[in-house]
């Protein structure tokens, strides 16, 4: 039997916790993976909210600025829609953590890494529309109308490529690469 570094509060004959995953290489228990699973879920939501209290704070002191009155009517309702986008990003962002916060010592880890992994992809969709938004409304006032609106598609093109196209790539790349190790090996 493979047995944890840790002991297992379950005891040692309880499959279900001993080795979630023996074919990943790691030797953890259930509660250890959700340990480091939410772990890794934090480490990225430190990136995001980064990014989101950038923009967030751009988006604020453009409101400031003596140009901001140049706005036109769609520059306008592009610039509250993004305000509302940035809050919307960092109360979703924060999401996770004040779910921890109110599950904790309740022994539902596994949920929490769940809901949370589902409101850090939330999340990650609003960024995007905030990056490609803010972008498309810079070239917009800098260029014109036609340049920002070039800007939006191409961003929106870029995020959906580099968001869901390539990873789509790489996991049907990294499954032919293991089928076809289990065939060699067959």
């Amino acid at each position: 039997m493979n047995v944890s570094r840790h002991a297992d509060p379950a005891g040692p004959d309880a499959p279900s916790q001993l080795d979630v995953d023996r074919g990943d290489g790691r030797n953890e228990t259930a509660t250890e993976r959700s340990d480091r699973n939410w772990n890794e879920i934090l480490q990225e939501l430190r990136v995001a909210l980064t990014g989101t209290q950038l923009m967030s704070g751009f988006l604020l002191a453009v409101a400031f600025q003596p140009r901001f009155t140049d706005l036109d009517g769609y520059q306008f309702t592009l610039y509250l829609t993004l305000v509302a986008l940035a809050g919307l990003a960092t109360v979703v962002g924060l999401a996770p953590v004040a779910l921890h916060r109110a599950l904790f010592g309740r022994r539902v880890k596994d949920q929490v890494v769940r809901v949370g992994n589902r409101l850090f992809i939330v999340q990650l969709g609003v960024v995007a529309l905030l990056v490609v938004g803010v972008t498309g409304l810079i070239f917009d006032f800098a260029l014109g109308r036609v340049a920002g609106v070039v800007a939006l598609v191409v961003g929106a093109i870029v995020v959906v490529g580099l968001w869901l196209v390539v990873p789509r790539l790489e996991d049907s790349d990294r499954r032919a690469s293991r089928a076809e190790a289990a065939g060699g090996r067959a």
